[in-house]
């Protein structure tokens, strides 16, 4: 049945048993005047487990004695750590007893309450958070009173520079329209991408507005800011309608250059998949934004506009898309087949159907046309990795021994990867069908001379979370590297996300070495990156020989950059009722800086390529939850942040017979500090309790296999 009281209107289940009545509240499911926001992305978001519980001793009609208890552990799911448990506990007892009015007797209450009210008007029971008023916190008028005297320093490695970023968040969360319009207005050129960045991530309307007015979407000004813009949007943690609109007339603006033209179209999608994982995917604007998306796609002419348009499909992550997958897969061109096919991979097993495996198998098999061999390779993994059956595992083994080399090189360390993971949900199967002697000898696992791999690793694992890196290499068949794929995701609870992926291609390199001089004029390098699970505009490093030529003697020598920013990876607020009448108000704040750039050298004298991907940042969390009445405040509060830096090389050598590669995975030093406030008081009482610790920790690498690290050992040997 449903009761409607302090917690909303709410299913109870009563359970009576003699002279005693269990009373159990379902607090999950309560309806109630929508208080706070939370994280689209579930893997960052807070895990509420509620519970209520009332015991009645009755005698006769008289309630005896009432207990009630109620517990709420709440948690962030990737950290556990980072939570409270509030427990609330009643008790009433029956202690004397006199006599009353007489009792009424009618069919029901509502007759009663009229005889003896007339008119009676119902009253909302659901409580209401205590709003508490800070102080102490600074305003904007207080930080632009000073502004032209700070000397702001941002260093995105530094912990310092995340926590002013969600200070200042937090103060425009509060501000006028035209406060925030002066600091942007103010604001030096260095800096004004740091403050665009905060404005998105405040959400408040002034915030928005005031950007809007300050970038002047119908016009020339600020069109250098756009791309900060776009990509602040896209990794916002809950976007809204209001911003959402925002970024679409933003793309509206006849001034925009190629370049932030291609970003807005690529990140359409992740603003697409976030707002309906938060329920919105019935608003009109998303619609019309799915729609264009796809009509985009079928009318683009180019290859290139074809793969933007797939990005931004593949960004949402929404099912629906999946037959768009599988006809530009099986109908595409060679670039466009792979990236379909790519894309597909994306998808949890429960949306791999047999459709999808009948058309990933044409693909590999090459039932109908012939593709090209990354289309090939994507779909034999999409089969490995989602539920496979003995047949679909033994046929993949069998094709294997008349692929080229490298294609089956790739398949059988994409397999025994598979058989070595302790994790992977198809490694029993495929366990299985190894047992038999025919399938698991040397005739098939003992593959040609080939380089490619596909290799992945566990990077750390709490009860929690775990995180893994995957690197795969795909060689031409003149042995020298076309594509590495670098890889690092998150798995918690059941939600997965890909935290970043660098995908670098080199095509034409065999023209350049004189291997074959038909491929001279296609020589080309880029590099393509994914930023929790939002794709970045890719960017070019050569684009034919004579650009190339032009880079090397021109180049300033410095790394490009691939991203560099501040962004909130969660931002939640949440208000917990109490059967008692006290309402608790939880806030998670976790903020990100990240700077990752890249590089790739060619030495034409050495014949060596050198790609290099460092990546530094600090992590926040500011953690708190409180309860506030006019008479009592209670504040428990957890801050924690973190250093960190990854880099990625990948040292190749093309002399003296076969290309050498040696891959390198390494972390740099870490420091954490971690911070813990708890405070009461009332009007006689006060006592406030602060702890903290601060370490490091060493950098360390992380192995491959063991070819690759005696590969290292001649290389880096002969290096030094």
């Amino acid at each position: 049945m449903t009761e409607e009281d302090i917690s909303g209107s709410c299913q109870v289940t009563y359970a009576v048993s003699k002279d005693t009545v269990l009373k159990t509240k379902d607090l999950q499911n309560c309806v109630r005047p929508k208080f706070g926001f939370s994280t689209a992305n579930k893997i960052f978001g807070l895990l509420w487990h509620p519970t209520s519980k009332s015991h009645y001793v009755m005698e006769g009609n008289l309630i005896k004695s009432a207990s009630s208890e109620e517990n709420h552990i709440i948690y962030q799911g990737i950290k556990s750590s980072v939570g409270v448990n509030i427990t609330s506990r009643q008790h009433l007892e029956l202690l004397t007893q006199m006599p009353g009015s007489k009792e009424l007797s009618e069919k029901n209450l509502q007759k009663i309450l009229k005889s003896l009210l007339g008119k009676p008007q119902p009253i909302n029971l659901t409580s209401q958070p205590f709003k508490r008023i800070c102080s102490e916190c600074p305003t904007l008028r207080s930080y632009l009173k000073t502004f032209a005297k700070k000397k702001i320093k941002l260093d995105l490695s530094k912990a310092s520079t995340t926590w002013h970023f969600s200070r200042v968040v937090q103060m425009l969360r509060s501000a006028k329209k035209k406060d925030i319009l002066l600091l942007l207005k103010k604001a030096p050129e260095s800096v004004l991408p740091f403050y665009i960045e905060a404005a998105i991530a405040a959400h408040s309307t002034p915030s928005l507005i005031a950007v809007t007015e300050f970038m002047d979407f119908q016009g020339r000004k600020q069109t250098s800011l756009l791309e900060n813009f776009l990509y602040a949007a896209a990794l916002s943690p809950r976007p809204s309608k209001e911003l959402f609109s925002l970024v679409l007339d933003s793309l509206k603006n006849k001034y925009l250059n190629q370049a932030t033209s291609e970003t807005g179209n690529m990140i359409i999608g992740s603003l697409v998949g976030k707002l309906c994982q938060m329920n919105q995917c019935d608003l009109k604007e998303v619609s019309l934004a799915k729609e264009a998306i796809l009509k985009q796609l079928h009318g683009s002419r180019t290859d290139s506009r074809k793969m933007m348009h797939l990005s931004s499909l593949k960004s949402t992550l929404l099912p629906e898309f999946i037959p768009t997958f599988l006809y530009y897969a099986e109908e595409g061109s060679s670039s466009i087949s792979a990236a379909a096919v790519t894309a597909l991979k994306r998808y949890s097993t429960e949306h791999i159907t047999s459709t999808v495996k009948m058309a990933m198998r044409r693909i590999f098999y090459q039932v109908q046309k012939k593709y090209q061999k990354n289309s090939r390779l994507a779909a034999a993994e999409i089969l490995l990795d989602n539920s496979p059956s003995h047949m679909d595992f033994i046929n993949i083994l069998l094709a294997s021994k008349e692929l080229s080399p490298e294609m089956q090189r790739f398949i059988l360390s994409k397999i025994l990867g598979i058989v070595s993971s302790d994790n992977h949900p198809t490694r029993q199967v495929i366990k299985d069908v190894l047992k038999d002697p025919r399938i698991n000898n040397y005739h098939y696992f003992s593959p040609k001379d080939g380089r490619s791999i596909s290799f992945s690793g566990l990077l750390a694992a709490t009860e929690d979370a775990s995180s893994t890196f995957g690197v795969e290499l795909l060689f031409s068949d003149f042995g020298l590297v076309q594509k590495s794929t670098t890889t690092f995701d998150i798995e918690s609870h059941g939600h997965r996300i890909q935290a970043a992926q660098v995908v670098v291609e080199a095509k034409g390199l065999e023209g350049l070495l004189g291997e074959d001089a038909t491929e001279e004029q296609d020589f080309t390098a880029g590099m393509s990156a994914i930023l929790l699970d939002v794709p970045l505009r890719p960017v070019t490093f050569f684009d034919g020989y004579s650009d190339l030529m032009s880079k090397m003697f021109m180049s300033s020598g410095k790394p490009m950059n691939v991203v560099k920013g501040n962004l909130l990876l969660v931002d939640h607020q949440q208000a917990v009722p109490l059967q008692s009448g006290l309402q608790a108000v939880i806030t998670l704040q976790v903020g990100l800086g990240l700077d990752i750039s890249a590089d790739v050298n060619m030495n034409m004298w050495e014949q060596e390529f050198n790609t290099s991907i460092k990546s530094s940042g600090a992590l926040i969390v500011d953690f708190q939850a409180e309860v506030d009445t006019s008479f009592f405040q209670a504040t428990l509060k957890s801050q924690s942040d973190i250093e960190l830096g990854t880099n990625v090389d990948i040292l190749a050598r093309l002399t003296l017979g076969p290309m050498t590669m040696c891959l390198q995975l390494a972390n740099q030093p870490v420091s954490y500090r971690e911070k813990f406030f708890v405070s009461e008081s009332s009007a006689n009482y006060s006592t406030h309790i602060r702890k903290g610790r601060r370490g490091t920790m060493s950098g360390h690498g992380f192995p491959f296999y063991r070819a690759n690290s005696e590969m290292c050992k001649d290389l880096l040997a002969g290096r030094n």
